[in-house]
């Protein structure tokens, strides 16, 4: 087993120098864990790393899903039939860029909680969910002859309290559910004090100053055995900023300083993947910064799985300190299908009732408090009111299209500087209709309580309105009559089809479209937005194709000047 001594990391009794890289298996399709895996083990790493994220297993409360991407147990074994060493994260928060840091959205519904801490509903909570999560990873414990050497205690506590009686609970459940292995905290180096315990080792975070940051853990902690669990060799990007890059040179030279001190390294990330569907999550700072659907990171592997100069750079490394396996090759293509068209389309508004579930109540209610998580909500209520009116927009989360009287008015963001606007309305009674989309929940700080859609009710011409009408769309079913079009109005569902005979890796260009959801064959491979950027084109793989009649379907929420999508062999980031 794992085991701290002397200031070094033992395992079975030999000092040992943990390399690992990150990869979620949860934004990669399972058809490719092998390959990542791999190219992984090809590098010259020994173990892997994983988060597990509590809303992808645990969607509504008491319904566990644990098959495809979210296979667990399927992604241990795949590592374990390679001979790599497992360290798994388990939640409840993992920060990660992923919606909400992975906590499940249905907790904001409750009305007296408080999220990662001792509060009692909040631990009632994380110890059902642990009763189904622990025992299915209690089997792949190194104790039992499997692949996990350490878990991890929460994740960067430090970096959002001092709870300690609620890092103490960790330990409590790890030992109700015989969790017998090495345990650990992680923070950035300024925030170790008051989310570390002090009979668990603390390992750092960061991505560069190594000295500086050690030596801020020896003096917390003297004698500590090292190691940089979240080593940071690129970043991610969100919507209307720049694809972020670090030089592959540099961040060798960095990692080349951790290696020749022995320093136990963890790349953050080994390979990043995909944000599929709704699972974005975003940074709220001074303003609202939604994640870009890639998770490409500038890592080590690229998006769809290649090996980059930097994984090379890397292992250029390695090869002075350590015995490297041969050099892999990428085996998984990439292929420019051609264009499809789309030849079908249908307004939102004439679907409601195949992708919608209705609700009513005096005021508006967020999306979490009609059991919603993700997607889209349409809110509308009669307004018998004549003229200009100011509406107040703070409440909307994050992005609404407003209409009246079934006619586009205008589009209010959480970022715009104004948070008002004026609305004429014509009649004495008119229809007032908000659709907003929730673009990511906060994942990190302060605003990770993030409820999405009117949080409370709305301020118009000087006054509170009420009686509304919601309609959730989650999007886990998509129109199938494409024949009732009789509404003009964008959001639009476009529809067609393409064959793929030899089913490779793609990428989508939409180009002429403007912002909106892609889907293949119904799975949900992420938000567009080709105003904002910097992501151009979504990473299709192959193994959602079949070889005949694939089924694209795409809602675009704006405008498009094209009715044809592009399917190309390379990604477009910038």
């Amino acid at each position: 087993m794992l085991q701290a001594k002397n200031a070094e990391f033992h395992l079975n009794n030999k000092p040992t120098q943990i390399l690992s890289g990150a990869i979620h298996y949860f934004r990669i399709v399972p058809e490719y864990w092998k390959d990542r895996l791999q190219k992984l083990k090809a590098l010259g790493l020994n173990t892997v790393e994983t988060y597990v994220p509590w809303n992808f297993h645990e969607p509504k409360k008491g319904k566990y899903e644990f098959t495809r991407l979210a296979n667990l147990e399927k992604f241990i074994e795949t590592a374990q039939e390679l001979d790599l060493y497992v360290i798994v994260r388990p939640s409840p928060y993992i920060c990660a860029e992923w919606e909400m840091g992975g906590l499940p959205a249905w907790l904001l519904a409750e009305k007296d909680i408080t999220i990662r801490s001792s509060h009692p509903v909040f631990l009632k909570h994380v110890a059902e969910y642990y009763n189904e999560l622990l025992p299915r990873l209690e089997r792949f414990l190194q104790k039992n002859g499997g692949p996990i050497i350490a878990m991890q205690i929460e994740n960067e506590y430090g970096a959002y309290g001092n709870d300690q009686v609620y890092l103490e609970f960790f330990k409590e459940q790890y030992a109700k559910h015989g969790m017998d292995t090495f345990l650990f905290t992680s923070d950035g180096p300024n925030f170790i004090e008051q989310g570390s315990l002090p009979d668990i080792t603390t390992t750092l975070n960061f991505g560069s100053r190594v000295e500086e940051s050690f030596a801020t853990l020896e003096k917390y902690k003297p004698g500590s055995p090292k190691m940089v669990a979240e080593f940071w060799i690129g970043w991610f990007d969100h919507w209307s900023g720049k694809h972020h890059t670090r030089d592959p040179k540099e961040a060798a030279e960095v990692f080349e300083e951790l290696i020749k001190q022995k320093i136990s390294v963890n790349f953050y990330m080994f390979h990043g993947g995909t944000n599929f569907g709704f699972m974005n999550g975003a940074n709220h700072y001074d303003k609202y910064y939604p994640t870009i659907t890639s998770y490409d990171y500038d890592s080590l592997l690229s998006e769809n799985g290649e090996i980059t100069e930097k994984y090379k750079e890397v292992k250029n490394v390695l090869r002075k300190y350590t015995e490297v396996p041969e050099d892999v090759e990428n085996v998984i293509e990439t292929k420019n299908l051609g264009t499809v068209t789309l030849h079908e389309s249908v307004s939102l508004f004439d679907t409601l009732h195949e992708v919608g579930t209705v609700t009513e109540n005096l005021t508006p209610k967020s999306m979490e408090d009609v059991g919603q998580q993700y997607g889209y909500i349409l809110y509308s209520t009669n307004v018998n009111k004549k003229g200009l009116l100011k509406l107040d927009t703070e409440p909307i989360r994050d992005r609404a299209y407003i209409y009246i009287n079934g006619k586009y008015e205008t589009t209010v963001y959480i970022n715009d500087e104004e948070e008002e606007v004026l609305l004429d309305f014509p009649k004495d009674t008119n229809t007032l209709e908000i659709l907003v989309e929730n673009m990511g929940r906060a994942n990190y700080g302060k605003h990770l309580i993030d409820k999405k859609g009117l949080t409370k009710n709305i301020w118009l011409g000087g006054q509170y309105w009420f009686n509304w009408v919601m309609h959730s769309i989650e999007l886990n079913h998509l129109p199938k009559d494409y024949s009732l079009a009789k509404d003009g109005r964008y959001p639009k569902f476009f529809r067609g089809t393409f064959d793929a005979k030899e089913q490779h890796d793609t990428f989508v260009d939409t180009e002429g479209f403007s912002k909106g959801n892609i889907f293949i064959n119904g799975f949900n491979l992420g938000r567009y937005w080709n105003a904002a950027g910097p992501q151009q084109r979504l990473y299709l793989p192959g193994p959602l194709l079949k070889e005949k009649n694939n089924v694209v379907t795409i809602l675009e929420l704006e405008n498009t000047s094209t009715n044809e999508i592009r399917l190309e062999d390379k990604p477009k980031l910038g």
